[in-house]
């Protein structure tokens, strides 16, 4: 295994510029309940929190398959990787469990709901990267983002901020939803190359890079095609500013035809995408 062992670093390992997916994931259900009028400020508090400690717990937790990939063989540079590596994985257990008092505590205050909820997103969280599940080997990291940090992260922060379980608020989801898989595809295309030379089984590597980059425009226009119909059947009153995104396509768009050491931009560009249309988003819900 070729790799880059600074990348264990807590600092890279915590990969912080992904918290703006979590929070943004959360501001849609708070946005919501909101919308409805369920309001309560400490609750929405204690969500954020709590999604930034879930997404940061994956970050740190994402490494340790890596320990099988270094060489048998370890001179003291990738022993220190290996501590590193371990110290982080021990790191993001403790935010998974500040996390998971959170959401006792939400549980005791909004209900039940919110419980089971809670528990199958730390179980999946727990499993994304971790044997013997380790979904992002098998392939199934973007199914179980769209779902975990995407429709479950939404749908519980709607329920935590005080509002009933209802329907509406898992359609509502599912286009941020998809720009959540979305993001997480966008790195699997851009670490491509050196997944399938390390023998990971990632979605984009088991697809093949052209089928994965068809499977990238495929999310993008069903986000589209989700709003729209959202707007249709009268859960949305207003979808025009979301256009605005449109101005942030070109480059992510650009990037999938790009040479493999060009691509490492493709994930910020996508993040950005995401980010822009959730920030709209938000607000629309509120309209």
């Amino acid at each position: 295994m070729s790799t880059d062992l600074s990348k264990y670093h807590f600092h890279r390992a915590l990969r912080p510029f992904s918290f703006p997916v979590a929070v943004t994931a959360c501001l849609v259900g708070i946005a919501a309940a909101y919308a409805e009028g369920y309001w309560l400020p400490l609750n929405v508090l204690l969500i954020l929190l709590a999604g930034v400690l879930l997404q940061a717990g994956v970050n740190l937790i994402n490494d340790y398959a890596d320990l099988k990939l270094l060489p048998a063989h370890q001179n003291t540079e990738v022993q220190l990787a290996c501590l590193r590596i371990h110290n982080n994985f021990r790191l993001g257990l403790a935010c998974f469990l500040l996390a998971a008092l959170i959401g006792l505590f939400l549980v005791s205050v909004t209900g039940l709901s919110l419980l089971w909820i809670s528990l199958v997103g730390l179980l999946g969280a727990l499993g994304y990267t971790l044997a013997p599940i380790h979904y992002k080997n098998r392939g199934l990291g973007v199914v179980m983002v769209f779902w975990l940090m995407g429709v479950l992260m939404i749908t519980g922060s709607y329920l935590a901020a005080g509002a009933p379980f209802d329907l509406r608020i898992v359609w509502l989801s599912l286009p941020l939803s998809c720009l959540v898989a979305l993001l997480l595809l966008s790195n699997e295309l851009r670490d491509y190359e050196s997944d399938r030379a390390d023998g990971l089984g990632t979605l984009a590597v088991r697809l093949g890079y052209p089928q994965a980059v068809r499977l990238y425009w495929f999310l993008l226009v069903a986000a589209l095609l989700m709003t729209l119909a959202l707007r249709w059947v009268g859960y949305m009153n207003l979808i025009w500013p979301l256009a605005a995104v449109l101005l942030l396509l070109p480059k992510p768009c650009r990037l999938l035809h790009a040479p493999a050491n060009e691509r490492v931009a493709l994930t910020p560009a996508t993040a950005l995408l995401l980010l822009g249309f959730g920030s709209i988003y938000c607000f629309l819900l509120l309209a």
